[in-house]
């Protein structure tokens, strides 16, 4: 049965907290409102509503749910989604088979943080563009039609991929674009049942509704993630390229993933981070990288093909030579890594 209490906080307003006892619990409790939220580690959901940002009627806590499991399955890893960011990146499954995962979820806020937030709320996490977060702006991805105030404003942290007129905002989360360069699989719940949803389907570029981020339905529950074994996960890795050494978000990070044979790339999976609005996976350095020899001549071009449609703003044309050294950097770095004692 839930708990319930009733709970105001200064400047806050008013919300009812429930705790669940069991997935179809939870479920049920945000089908019956649609403005009640699920609360997990509340990294990113607090900061939201401490500033007005989003304001929930309900939190809906489903922190004692049986979701926390990091395990072996036929088809390869799958990870609760109340597993936090620490036992996700300090996993021997997960450093072994996947270490772009960890050295994702390592790059990413502090470590009290990383001990706080699940990989369902990671996958959640909304922009950290400065007029989203400030509701003294206009901002369509807070009220759709308001106008974009970083379109002719300052930019300089904003995307280079994928953007509208409506919204140029990037996703801030560095675990994302791990999980896009891992084929990941996310599985839900909801009252009409199970899904599963591939990660590169899972986020939405702005186009003309920046409001919604995600293809999640607000009434379905995020239960794991899955990781496929492949040829490629165990050679990758991950760059992070911020203002500051730590407890930054990404101006541009790239997972790398490669299967090399006698010096041959067989198959090459490359994402970014901080440019779009959602992890940007680029089919176009794969295809480059697919069939070519592990050089820097290689690495170069996929770089090129994977900024050839970049467009920046008044502030942010810098990303984009960045984010093209940063590919050859981790394409480099990954290359050379020694997996199952050769190079």
């Amino acid at each position: 049965m839930f708990k319930t209490f009733g709970i105001r906080w200064k400047e806050m307003n008013s919300f009812t907290y429930k705790r669940a006892a069991n997935e179809a619990e939870a479920i049920r409790e945000v089908a019956d409102n649609r403005s009640a939220k699920f609360l997990a580690g509340g990294t990113n959901l607090i900061d939201l509503m401490k500033m007005n940002v989003q304001q929930p009627s309900e939190l809906v806590d489903i922190n004692r749910l049986a979701l926390k499991k990091i395990e072996s399955i036929p088809t390869g890893l799958r990870i609760g989604a109340l597993a936090t960011n620490s036992e996700v990146a300090n996993n021997k499954l997960v450093q072994e088979g996947f270490p772009v995962l960890s050295e994702a979820l390592l790059a990413g806020a502090s470590p009290q943080l990383r001990n706080m937030a699940t990989v369902g709320g990671n996958l959640l996490q909304r922009t950290r563009c400065y007029y989203f977060m400030d509701t003294a702006f206009p901002c369509n991805k807070r009220v759709p039609g308001s106008g974009c105030p970083a379109i002719p404003g300052f930019n300089r942290i904003h995307a280079i991929l994928g953007a509208s007129e409506h919204c140029i905002a990037t996703h801030p989360s560095d675990m994302c674009v791990a999980l896009a360069a891992l084929d990941a699989v996310i599985r839900v719940e909801g009252p009409k049942g199970a899904r599963s949803i591939a990660i590169t389907d899972f986020h939405r570029l702005p186009g003309d509704t920046p409001e919604i981020d995600t293809n999640l339905q607000p009434d379905e529950l995020i239960v794991s993630v899955d990781l496929p074994s492949s040829a490629f996960a165990k050679r990758s890795g991950y760059l992070k390229i911020r203002d500051r050494a730590q407890y930054a978000f990404a101006l541009v990070s790239v997972a790398a993933a490669l299967d090399i044979k006698n010096g041959r790339i067989e198959a090459a999976r490359i994402a970014l981070g901080g440019v779009a609005h959602k992890p940007w996976r680029s089919t176009e350095a794969e295809k480059v990288l697919t069939g070519a020899q592990s050089n820097a001549q290689t690495f170069k071009a996929a770089a090129e093909a994977a900024l050839r449609g970049a467009v920046p703003q008044n502030h942010n044309a810098f990303k984009v030579e960045l984010a093209k050294r940063a590919i050859v950097r981790i394409l480099n770095d990954v290359s050379g890594r020694r997996v199952g004692g050769a190079a």
